[in-house]
């Protein structure tokens, strides 16, 4: 497998793995914009030449979009190996890639969030673990944060007090989301007018800093759901989905 670093002269040619349509398509040009912000930060996102998902993308943990301390550290965004690229070890290729990196730009090591079970849009523990990742806290209702030290005797990386157990003292629906995931663009806005049409109690808020993602009140910023002040889903919902949940919920005017 050949791999590409995106950077600011090759990212608008480049397909970015996770949205692989037309540069016109509002995920693509969500996503691309969000990443040639964080490129001057340290971003760092590596992919499959080829057309699909399989990429990693890490920044310094000072400048994660996650509530975390982490100081010194490359913190993984995302790391997704999926369809045809499966079975290949080509997430071995790309983990490997940020652990090297990572020591050679002095850091003191990695770290991730992943599922304690198996969750959309997140990584599973049980592949981390493996790689010789280590549990270092947790956060309601599914979050483990994980590392990977160079020295053990590194400070060990924290959830940030406010998103371990996850509440908000709002009302109705409440929605925070980030542009670091693409399919934001596209399935927040068809939420938000369904809710609309409905008469549905709902607030989208989009974390616009890593400041503001750094103290929100949920572990995983792209996208975090709150029902009546707690805490439901970080997958990101269809119509269809949405109106599922809505009725399991027993919400009214539906």
């Amino acid at each position: 497998m050949e791999y590409v670093k995106i950077t600011k002269d090759n990212i608008d040619k480049e397909h970015i793995c996770c949205a692989i349509s037309n540069n016109n398509d509002p995920q693509v040009i969500s996503k691309k914009c969000w990443l040639k912000d964080r490129i001057d930060e340290g971003l760092v996102f590596y992919k499959s030449v080829e057309r699909g998902k399989c990429f990693i993308e890490y920044i310094p943990a000072e400048y994660a979009w996650v509530p975390i301390d982490a100081s010194g550290f490359f913190h993984i965004n995302c790391l997704w190996v999926s369809g045809s690229f499966k079975g290949h070890k080509y997430s071995n290729d790309l983990l490997d890639y940020c652990i090297n990196d990572a020591k050679e730009k002095g850091k003191k090591g990695v770290t991730a969030i992943a599922a304690v079970k198996k969750s959309p849009f997140l990584l599973e523990q049980k592949f981390l673990l493996h790689k010789g990742f280590k549990i270092c806290d947790k956060a309601n209702p599914n979050y483990v944060l994980l590392y990977f030290p160079f020295n053990e005797n590194e400070k060990v990386p924290i959830f940030k007090e406010q998103a371990k157990n996850p509440t908000i003292n709002k009302n109705g629906f409440v929605l925070y989301y980030t542009n670091g995931c693409p399919f934001t663009a596209k399935y927040v806005p068809l939420i938000e007018n369904l809710a609309k049409e409905r008469k549905i109690e709902f607030e989208s808020i989009l974390i616009k800093t890593k400041e503001e993602a750094q103290n929100a009140p949920c572990a995983w910023t792209n996208y975090a759901l709150f029902y009546n002040g707690k805490y439901i889903t970080n997958e990101i919902l269809s119509e269809n989905k949405f109106l599922k949940l809505v009725e399991e919920l027993g919400v009214n005017n539906v």
